[in-house]
């Protein structure tokens, strides 16, 4: 039998097979052009019918933590409006036709989450394709390293809040009105919000404001039945990695400083933001589930 998400395993040696190897790419990269190509359970996910009728938006759909995601979302019966830049179109292309296989209707949104207007059509376009919006996942990010604060740019600075913090806030407030009880918002932030890397301030500093938002907002809206949730990932295998997001130096052992001594895989994190998606988390609000290889977190 082939394996899937509920095969019993040894973690540490999974994956063992998918060494990281240095090499470069502009931003923002594309999963199609990384090396080796990162498991986003294309081969791997068995939906279960958890999601059947719901409709949700992703950003950062077309690779790595989103495109696992939006696999996972569509196989467990969801629709799905995915959000990406438009240079990131050949990968987004290639997940939506493996969610269309899997017989889900989706919807491909290209833009850029540092434009307020787009993030606000973003939802509109998402609520007239998809009938309506119940799972607002906030997963499209920016990350470069700089390691001196005095070349550190405003504008790299901005960008980075304006695609890790501005677009969640932009999306997510264009989104309630449409959310009816029952609905669930996911928010991705990271190890990062708790255990800063030096050469990641901007990035880290946006990471601790998801987190602390998630908290936030979960309190103000679980009175009206929406639950806000985050995932906060360790060190996984994506094009975020490749395109500056760490030094060439570090790729090459990139993870092995975890617990289970390997990074983490997109198709590992799916199942998290189904957990949070599904019905089965009703208890669950304001919660930052980790996965992040074994590191300890508050």
């Amino acid at each position: 039998m082939s394996r899937d998400q509920y095969t019993f395993t040894d973690p540490a040696k999974l994956y063992a097979d998918i060494e990281p190897e240095k090499q470069h790419q502009p931003e923002p990269g594309l999963d199609a052009q990384l090396t080796p190509r990162a498991d986003l359970g294309e081969d791997t996910y068995r939906g279960t019918e958890r999601l059947v009728g719901r409709r949700a938006l992703i950003t950062g759909g077309d690779s790595g933590i989103g495109a696992a995601t939006a696999i996972a979302f569509a196989r467990e019966g969801a629709s799905v409006a995915l959000s990406y830049l438009p240079s990131e179109e050949e990968d987004a292309q290639r997940i939506a036709s493996i969610m269309r296989d899997a017989g889900a209707t989706v919807a491909t949104i290209p833009g850029d989450l540092r434009d307020a207007q787009y993030c606000r059509d973003l939802v509109a376009r998402t609520v007239e394709e998809l009938g309506g919006l119940d799972i607002v996942v906030n997963n499209g990010g920016k990350q470069i390293y700089n390691e001196d604060l005095t070349t550190l740019s405003d504008e790299q600075f901005d960008d980075t809040f304006k695609t890790n913090v501005y677009a969640m806030f932009w999306i997510t407030k264009a989104a309630l009105p449409h959310l009816p009880a029952g609905s669930a918002i996911i928010n991705t932030t990271s190890i990062q919000a708790y255990s800063p890397s030096d050469i990641l301030v901007d990035y880290a500093s946006t990471k601790a404001t998801i987190n602390a938002f998630t908290k936030a907002l979960a309190q103000q809206l679980a009175p009206k039945g929406i639950r806000v949730n985050a995932v906060a990932p360790g060190p996984i295998w994506t094009p975020l990695q490749v395109t500056d997001g760490q030094p060439q130096e570090k790729i090459a052992e990139f993870g092995e400083d975890t617990p289970l001594g390997r990074m983490g895989q997109p198709a590992e994190l799916a199942p998290a933001y189904v957990f949070l998606a599904s019905a089965e988390s009703s208890y669950v609000v304001g919660e930052t589930l980790n996965v992040n290889g074994g590191k300890p977190t508050p």
